[in-house]
């Protein structure tokens, strides 16, 4: 079936939804549309974690091809009213779009749970950075914790976060955008003095030349996006990169678009829907991932022309692992791996020595898992790990980008040593 058929079936299918949703109940009765949706949702559940992360990706280009307005509001739903973002977190549920259970007085519909579920936690926390999680958090322990968010409905949850998000994603993104900036001046710092040929050890058959070039691009490619809302995928080749002729120029070229994407990203509203390549279609998604990706650059860039990697700051580390892990099962050439590696229940744990934050990622159903603790809460309850290893955060970051080996020796290793290859070798970028 073609791209096109099937992003045609996508959003035929949301537009249906999203039409029985909001209708009335004198022009469609209620119990018909839950048959209709709780049907259509028995359907999309029997489909495997790698299906319904594409037809999530689908139902989001679909919706953003729309206009801004409620309609195109109620269309990004879709998605997590039928669980097929779940898969992240947990195996799907059987479930209803929210604005139909509303519409029934907010009775849970049969075989939905009442309670917290690992679903409202992923929507309590997936508007917060982990620094701000870390903030608001740092204070509780792990039983003040349960006991605050136990007797929370969504209603309350939202109703929460909802005064929090706008001033606090704001100040998060100004602070991304010029974290981003500062990371691009350094890695523009660090090749401007060396000489362009110079192999990259790192990034076997490329030059400081081929890796300043990508990055650069990464930054203008960025920078299109956001400008101008895309609401599709837009290639990096059909972006003008005025690329100098002389490679010694590319750092002066690097800098100069770093601090226009920095520049376009800081104007935008970081909620503004827009096209991405992972979880987050928003523009708040873009200067994370630029940030993140100059980072293990400039670690690349730093290894090709002293020999060792400088250090990382601890709390961007861990938002870095956040944001990779986040987004690995959108990214085909590692969401495919991962489905077929053959090790469903295995459990790998990370943890950073110098923040005492764990990473817990359970391998199964196509895909996997992962949660985060931080330090005084306590790893939460669950399987015994298979594998674990154990890091800075800097050093952890850099271990799941490939850029140090497994075996190097700041890293000290527990349980099934070839898990951690296993996952590695399905990782590769």
């Amino acid at each position: 079936m073609s791209d096109a058929l099937l992003s045609t079936l996508a959003e035929a299918l949301a537009e249906l939804v999203t039409a029985v949703e909001t209708s009335d109940d004198e022009d469609l009765d209620p119990d018909t549309a839950v048959k209709w949706l709780e049907n259509t949702g028995h359907t999309l559940a029997g489909l495997g974690a790698a299906d319904r992360r594409a037809l999530d990706g689908l139902f989001r280009e679909a919706a953003l091809r729309r206009p801004p307005g409620p309609w195109r509001e109620e269309l990004l739903k879709v998605s997590a009213g039928f669980g097929l973002t779940v898969g992240l977190t947990e195996e799907p549920t059987d479930g209803l779009p929210g604005g139909l259970t509303e519409r029934l007085n907010g009775e849970p519909t049969e075989g939905r749970n009442s309670g917290p579920t690992a679903e409202l936690t992923e929507r309590l926390n997936s508007g917060l950075t982990a620094e701000v999680t870390e903030r608001l958090t740092s204070g509780l322990t792990a039983e003040a914790t349960e006991r605050l968010t136990s007797g929370l409905t969504a209603e309350v949850t939202e109703g929460l976060t909802s005064g929090l998000t706008a001033e606090v994603t704001e100040a998060t993104h100004s602070a991304t955008c010029d974290a981003a900036l500062e990371s691009a001046r350094r890695f523009a710092t660090t090749v401007r003095a060396a000489d362009p040929a110079t192999p990259v050890p790192t990034c076997p058959g490329w030059t400081l030349a081929d890796l300043t070039r990508h990055l650069g691009t990464v930054h203008r490619w960025a920078e299109e996006l956001v400008r101008t809302r895309a609401r599709a995928r837009v290639l990096a080749r059909d972006v003008p990169l005025d690329l100098p002729a002389d490679p010694e120029a590319y750092p002066d070229w690097l800098a100069a678009g770093a601090e226009r994407f920095a520049a376009t990203a800081r104007e935008a509203d970081p909620d503004a829907p827009v096209w991405s390549p992972g979880a987050d279609p928003h523009v708040r998604h873009y200067p994370r991932h630029v940030l993140f990706e100059t980072l293990v650059h400039l670690a690349d860039a730093e290894l090709a022309v002293a020999g060792t990697a400088g250090p990382v700051d601890p709390g961007t580390a861990a938002d870095a692992i956040d944001h990779f892990l986040g987004n690995a099962p959108y990214i085909p050439w590692i969401a495919e791996p991962l489905a077929h590696l053959d090790r469903d229940g295995a459990v790998l744990r990370l943890t950073a020595r110098d923040t005492g934050a764990v990473w817990t990622l359970a391998l199964g159903g196509g895909g996997f898992t992962w949660t985060r603790d931080s330090r005084g809460a306590g790893v939460r309850r669950g399987a015994e790990p298979t594998a674990g290893v154990a890091a800075d955060t800097g050093e952890l970051l850099l271990l799941l980008h490939r850029r140090y080996p497994a075996d190097d020796p700041r890293f000290t290793h527990s349980g099934d040593r070839e898990l951690l290859d296993d996952w590695l070798a399905a990782t590769a970028l």
